[in-house]
């Protein structure tokens, strides 16, 4: 990763926190994409507890703004999404898709976050429970904590708690092997039980994004919005303002839209594919931190190729037009087009792709898996080969 992405203060690949966990138990399926733990109440050994922790990111900063700018508080539903589903969907690719029970933590500066948004990210909590609860898919609130931190968080940090049982003989435990085809499942696009457009954007990256898009004005006019201790020369450097639109295929987008879009859910897809296709599938990724590097943590031995990727989708290419990186970083830290992935045998592709598209979520073969003496991810795009190594 370059300098410019350092000198943000982020990390695509979290290596130091890879490295402070390092030998800490990786409970009992060291390669599954959550960790799994035994069932601690009853110590029954047909099933496992799993806990999962994940927060909206840098992605609320951007809330912030546009709220700033705009009033939209529709910003903070999406906001509220983003911190649920960067949990709901890491647990979906170990199988666990219903029965979980959610509990939210939030940290505001109650001096520039009022009460409206708090009101707005609670109930969207609840309402996107509700939403899904129309797919059969079980979801509890469990409550939560809402702190006045200003003297810690700048503006506000959202983040849940996800916790399920299930039985171990319905994990999906990562076991990537040559032969394998990798379907990619599209980020962006009007799914069926999505309101609006969704960019695909996600909750990776988007400190990257922020300052990269976005235009040096706001580094006077909303300070709270980004860490004093970041070098003036990589804060807000872009040419974009959050009300301009863009026009890519003859569609005009809000910038702001595009940056805040929330977080795709892919549960609804996962849970009716896992009813049919379980045993067809080798492994799950849920392409967030790392973005379409992050399988290298799930695979050994294999080289796994993916030279049919989707078109850029408006947001990618906004980027892409504002960026400070390469082609092949950007790879590593935005999806790019699909956020999950499925490692499946031959013979269960057409059915999983037409189950995708059943929700009005594009879906295709994007690679495969090959064998090989070392573990390497190797992207093609209009004639350029990018390789990654764990």
């Amino acid at each position: 990763m370059t300098s410019r992405y350092d000198s943000l203060g982020v990390s695509a690949n979290k290596n130091e926190v890879h490295k402070a966990i390092s030998k800490l138990s990786k409970g009992l399926y060291p390669n599954a994409f959550c960790k799994i733990l035994e069932d601690i109440v009853t110590q029954d050994k047909e099933y496992c507890n799993i806990m999962h922790a994940d927060t909206a990111g840098t992605k609320t900063s951007l809330a912030y703004l546009a709220y700033q700018e705009t009033g939209d508080l529709s910003v903070w539903k999406g906001i509220s999404q983003d911190a649920i589903v960067m949990n709901i969907d890491d647990l979906a690719c170990v199988g666990c898709v219903d029965n979980i029970v959610l509990s939210s933590t939030i940290g505001r500066n109650k001096s520039l976050i009022p009460a409206e948004i708090i009101n707005e990210i609670i109930s969207a909590n609840q309402s996107f429970i509700e939403k899904l609860k129309e797919y059969q898919i079980n979801i509890i609130s469990g409550g939560g904590e809402t702190a006045d931190v200003g003297d810690i968080v700048r503006t506000i940090d959202v983040g849940i708690t996800a916790f399920a049982r299930m039985k171990r003989e319905d994990l999906i435990i990562n076991n990537i092997q040559a032969g394998a085809v990798i379907i990619g499942f599209s980020s962006s696009g009007q799914a069926s039980y999505e309101d609006e457009y969704n960019s695909g954007i996600g909750s990776n990256g988007l400190t990257a994004a922020r300052h990269d898009v976005l235009t040096k004005i706001y580094s006077s006019q909303y300070p709270e919005s980004f860490s004093p201790e970041l070098n003036p020369e990589v804060v807000f450097t872009g040419t974009k303002k959050l009300t301009d639109t863009v026009k890519y295929d003859g569609k005009e987008y809000l910038v702001y839209k595009l940056l805040c879009s929330p977080t795709r859910t892919y549960l609804p897809v996962i849970s009716k594919i896992l009813q049919t296709h379980k045993k067809s599938i080798q492994g799950i990724i849920h392409c967030s931190g790392g973005a379409q590097t992050k399988v290298l943590k799930f695979a050994k031995n294999v080289k796994i190729i993916k030279d049919n990727l989707f078109d850029l989708p408006p947001v990618f290419q906004l980027i892409k037009s504002e960026m400070k990186y390469s082609l092949k970083e950007l790879y590593s830290i935005y999806n790019m087009g699909h956020r999950l992935e499925m490692y499946v045998n031959p013979e269960s592709v057409e059915s999983i792709i037409n189950i995708s598209k059943s929700f009005h979520i594009d879906a295709k073969i994007i690679g495969r898996v090959e064998s090989s003496d070392k573990t390497e991810v190797c992207i093609e795009n209009q004639g350029e080969i990018f390789h990654y190594h764990e």
